[in-house]
């Protein structure tokens, strides 16, 4: 790892036959900091996090996860990083308790050192009533704490987070924000993915614009709205038009309009 460089990709290229997910996306996450990959679905961001984690090979392109190559070094990767899905990808035949002792086994973790832990992370974001109750039968949010506090129980150096918001309530999201801090004052990082500009815009330091494939804007807010304001243009416009959905909405707009109009 050079400096505080935690994660580094150059030059990344995966193709799935014509489509070109990921081509040519460059970008660092520093140590300390929340890096934000924003783009429209099918953008090419949870193909990025596949790479990241070693469950997709990459065509072409560096890439390092704690100065290591997550196709050689797999295991020892993902021992110091902390993955949360869109969809909850957890074992949902067991309860909450059952799959944090399971982590805490293969993670060589101390168990009633993780249950305390665990406990007051489900405590936190409101969900301690279901410890004891299979994950099959939660809904759509609460699997997502489950999902979070499994991810993050080991103290990762690393959290690797797509679209971890989805389905949280307002009081999980601020205590996930609060969570996310403590992360990243023990030296942490996070590269975090959404699809939501205000998300980005309100948590990550910096961030990485993906459309179809190609990183087309990279900077700090203040970076990105320097641009915008130079395109006489709000963020959330540029980020439209850098994402070619500003014609879209527009169209969309003038259609509702005219819909609405008529019927008025």
């Amino acid at each position: 790892m050079i400096n505080n460089v935690m994660i580094s990709v150059k030059n990344l290229k995966k193709f799935f036959g014509d489509v070109k997910a990921v081509n040519n996306i460059s970008f660092n996450v520093n140590k300390g900091e929340i890096f934000g990959l924003l783009g429209p679905n099918g953008a090419g961001k949870t193909t990025t996090i596949k790479l990241l984690l070693g469950l997709l090979e990459s065509d072409e392109g560096e890439l390092e996860v704690l100065g290591m190559d997550p196709e050689k070094d797999e295991l020892q990767i993902k021992s110091r990083i902390g993955y949360v899905s869109e969809e909850p990808l957890i074992f949902k035949s067991l309860t909450p308790k059952d799959l944090f002792n399971f982590v805490a086994s293969i993670r060589g973790m101390d168990s009633e050192e993780t249950t305390e832990k665990a406990q007051q992370y489900l405590e936190s974001l409101g969900a301690l009533d279901y410890y004891n109750q299979l994950i099959a039968t939660l809904s759509h949010g609460n699997k997502q704490k489950i999902q979070i506090i499994a991810a993050i129980l080991h103290e990762p150096d690393i959290l690797i987070l797509d679209e971890p918001l989805a389905g949280l309530d307002a009081k999980s999201v601020k205590v996930m924000k609060e969570i996310l801090d403590m992360h990243l004052e023990k030296g942490g990082s996070v590269l975090f993915s959404t699809h939501i500009m205000e998300i980005a815009e309100e948590l990550c330091d910096r961030i990485g614009i993906i459309n179809k494939g190609k990183m087309v804007g990279i900077g700090t807010i203040d970076e990105l709205r320097a641009q915008s304001d130079k395109m006489g243009a709000r963020l959330e416009d540029v980020f439209l038009r850098l994402t070619e959905q500003d014609v879209s909405v527009k169209e969309i707009v003038k259609k509702l309009r005219k819909s609405f109009n008529n019927k008025n």
